[in-house]
């Protein structure tokens, strides 16, 4: 009558539900996904996304990975291409297959030869906000004076 004990299910329950911290989801080459992804753990991307991804841990976008979207991480390592922003909290690293199009936001990053990134890259903790705030400000305007000079507002 083990079976039906309150121990041994209790036991089974936390086999069945992985802690946070060892979560990890594996899109593999081939596989096409249209939506944004949304995840706690690890992921590792090898097909294909149209859409946003966003992890509160790791991404891998491996060689065959193809992302139509942006990408917000704690940490990442890109090989694969990708079109749209890409946000990462710590560590980006590109690797030499990497080919990116569009702006990086990064605290810290490192590109090894070979790689090739298309827009702009903000550096350090601030660098987001720094870049956002300077997208709202008005460039100064040239008017002409009363004297003929022209006068900065």
């Amino acid at each position: 009558m083990a079976m039906f004990n309150s121990s041994s299910s209790s036991k089974e329950t936390r086999r069945d539900t992985p802690e946070v911290g060892v979560l990890s989801n594996h899109i593999q080459k081939g596989t096409s996904i249209q939506g944004d992804i949304d995840t706690t753990g690890n992921i590792r991307i090898d097909g294909r996304v149209t859409g946003n991804v966003r992890s509160k841990a790791r991404i891998v976008l491996g060689e065959s990975a193809h992302i139509e979207g942006d990408i917000e991480a704690q940490n990442a390592e890109v090989q694969g291409y990708m079109k749209g922003k890409l946000e990462v909290a710590e560590l980006l690293v590109l690797k030499p297959s990497a080919r990116i199009d569009g702006d990086i936001y990064a605290n810290k990053m490192m590109v090894e030869s070979g790689a090739v990134f298309n827009g702009q890259c903000h550096m350090g903790v601030k660098g987001k906000e720094q870049a956002d705030s300077s997208h709202g400000k008005q460039q100064p305007q040239v008017q002409p004076h009363k004297n003929g000079q022209k006068v900065t507002v």
